[in-house]
């Protein structure tokens, strides 16, 4: 019998967690299963009894381990200067996110730290940040700018997010967040900044690559659904989608906002009402759910995850990496969070890390699920089953970690 062409990778003799739809299983399980690698690229994943006839460069016996997609953290602050710990003090003894932010602090601390620290100072600080990611599996973030609020601030920020990919073997997705508070040299003037961010920063980031995507934050210590409304204009004249953190601290109907752009994702949703769910699932847009920034702030409202299940709302799960609300570098611990203070399902977790994530990030297309044509991005898990990924408080069961094959 006629061989195929051959494969450059071969990982037989395991579990596979798909998370392909349609398995007659939430997670998509194969048992007895094999991923073959071409060109970084997946060209089979499924029963190792169905698996073409062909040879392999390379061949890894999992031992039985679980294969899952490579996780994607879809909402980090990873690039930033300083640290808040004085504001978690501050909180402790009783100040409030909003009372810190209009003091000075919050965002705008972080803002002055950032501007000092320069793109290589930048880079050096945040690798620590994403190598506790990728030691737990993660092989795609997203990473937002919004604590430089200038140009060559928010620029320095994007450059430093695009190095990241160059200095360690992972994808990075920009988000473009200027739109996340007014900075001192405009206070009392939203309406300005906002006009720089449309008419000169964006497009000048546009222009030199740098952004893939664009966020803002619509609060009532923030900008306005009218100013994120602007900006989300300016976005899709230069073909750019568009994200939000939205209704976090307030139900300012930011989940229909988001909803009304086209949103690839609305971000936090703790105060969302119904009618804003039932939009983002009208228009497909995905929540992204950050319990690390729930806990840290410690709220006691919580994101209507039964309602986004009746109404069919994707739900992804992120660490929203930043140092302020959510000093988190753990996916593991983002989707026990999620879990314990959420309720969502293990299967909700984990495809919350994959499938939904990369959904999230406009790139369901190349990642998020073990099929053929996507990137070989795979987690390898000494585990007995998936469920002790999102159990486990402190364990870190990874075995391996491939991207694009490598």
């Amino acid at each position: 019998m006629q061989q195929d062409a051959p494969f450059h990778g071969l990982w037989r003799n395991a579990r596979l967690a798909t998370m392909r739809p349609g398995e007659g299983n939430a997670l998509g399980i194969v048992e007895h299963g094999a991923v073959a690698m071409r060109d970084g690229r997946i060209v089979f994943a499924g029963p190792e009894a169905a698996l073409p006839s062909a040879e392999a460069a390379e061949v890894v016996d999992c031992g039985g381990r679980w294969i899952t997609p490579g996780l994607i953290d879809c909402h980090t602050h990873l690039v930033h200067g300083g640290h808040r710990a004085a504001e978690f003090e501050q909180r402790l003894a009783g100040a409030s996110y909003e009372e810190i932010a209009r003091a000075g602090g919050g965002i705008l601390g972080t803002v002055r730290a950032t501007r000092a620290a320069g793109e290589d100072g930048l880079i050096a600080t945040a690798l620590p940040r994403l190598d506790a990611l990728i030691a737990e599996g993660v092989t795609m973030v997203e990473v937002k700018s919004g604590y430089g609020l200038t140009l060559d601030a928010e620029r320095a920020q994007l450059r430093a997010a695009r190095a990241l990919e160059g200095a360690r073997s992972v994808s990075v997705r920009t988000s473009f967040l200027g739109a996340h508070a007014v900075p001192p040299e405009y206070r009392g003037d939203a309406e300005g900044y906002v006009s720089l961010l449309c008419e000169e920063m964006l497009p000048a980031l546009h222009a030199e690559g740098l952004v893939d995507a664009v966020d803002a934050f619509a609060e009532t210590i923030a900008f306005t659904p009218a100013q994120v409304a602007r900006l989300f204009r300016a976005a899709r004249a230069l073909g750019l989608p568009v994200k939000l953190h939205a209704d976090q601290l307030s139900d300012g109907g930011g989940a229909a906002l988001a909803a009304q752009w086209g949103a690839l994702s609305a971000d936090h949703l703790e105060h969302a009402n119904e009618a804003g769910v039932a939009a983002m699932a009208r228009a497909g847009t995905v929540a992204v759910l950050l319990p690390g920034a729930f806990y840290m702030l410690r709220e006691s409202v919580a994101p209507l995850v039964a309602l986004m299940r009746q109404h069919g709302v994707p739900m992804a799960v992120a660490t929203d990496c930043n140092p302020g609300t959510s000093p988190m570098t753990s996916i593991l611990l983002a989707m026990n969070m999620a879990a314990t203070l959420f309720r969502l399902t293990v299967e909700e977790c984990l495809l919350g890390t994959t499938r939904e994530a990369a959904r999230a990030l406009g790139r369901l297309d190349e990642v998020g699920t073990l099929e053929a044509g996507k990137w070989c991005d795979l987690a390898i898990w000494n585990v007995e089953t998936p469920a002790e990924l999102v159990y486990r408080l402190g364990f870190n069961p990874l075995h391996r970690r491939v991207r694009r094959g490598q």
